[in-house]
């Protein structure tokens, strides 16, 4: 996933024009491939606190300027107040509560900061061709809602933003169009086989569906779109 997203989010970050001091948070900082790029080309004169509820993934990960912190930001806002540039990605479509995780994000910026939001919104997979591969994603967003996964959340990202009273909001969603032996229909077949048991366990897709789907992955004539990411840009009040 990190292949597939950092590029889009290094270019929203680099639009910014965050400050070479700035210090800056990432919440669910995964892998650590985006807290390490920040601390080379946009903060190298700042510090990155990169959160996330395990950092099994970033053991090995040597990046100078960059504090690995254990932690939920749930449970509360991290350093209230103390960040010029907050970030999360593909964070919030996992929480259960996402209006108070926004504000918690929201309120650990200081006066003037920015904070860029990244989120899933399944839109395009709704128009799928052919119809048995919208059944598939039918089934599978059923699927996730019962484990509280909010797949359609980039959309709402603005209008949260915008409700704290945040300034120069804006917004952009962009979506690839995939065919076998992309990073895409790798991701989609290593995921779905991964939770195969689960998702025909919960009655919301068949064997015989998820076959269909993963053949179409491995069908080069098959081209179809991925997931919309929504990535949201604002500035607190202040200065």
């Amino acid at each position: 996933m990190s292949q597939l997203l950092d590029p889009i989010h290094r270019r929203h970050i680099e639009s910014l024009g965050i400050s070479r001091e700035a210090r800056v948070l990432e919440v669910g900082c995964g892998n650590g491939s985006m807290s390490a790029w920040m601390a080379e080309h946009i903060a190298p004169d700042g510090q990155i606190v990169a959160l996330d509820l395990d950092l099994s993934l970033v053991d090995n990960v040597r990046a100078p300027g960059v504090e690995f912190r254990r932690g939920d930001f749930v449970t509360g806002p991290v350093d209230p107040g103390r960040f010029d540039f907050v970030t999360a990605r593909a964070v919030l479509h996992h929480v259960a509560d996402a209006k108070v995780a926004t504000g918690d994000l929201v309120a650990s910026l200081r006066p003037g900061g920015a904070i860029l939001l990244i989120e899933p919104d399944f839109l395009p997979v709704s128009v799928a061709e052919p119809i048995e591969m919208r059944t598939f994603w039918s089934g599978w967003l059923a699927w996730s809602r019962e484990r509280g996964i909010d797949y359609h959340i980039g959309p709402t990202l603005a209008p949260r933003l915008a409700c704290y009273g945040l300034k120069e909001i804006e917004a952009t969603a962009e979506t690839e169009i995939y065919n076998s032996g992309s990073q895409w229909a790798d991701y989609w077949r290593d995921t779905i086989t991964e939770l195969r048991g689960d998702l025909i366990q919960s009655g919301k897709l068949n064997d015989a569906l998820i076959a269909e789907f993963l053949a179409h992955c491995a069908n080069p004539r098959w081209w179809t779109q991925t997931i919309a990411f929504t990535a949201v840009h604002a500035r607190a009040t202040g200065s």
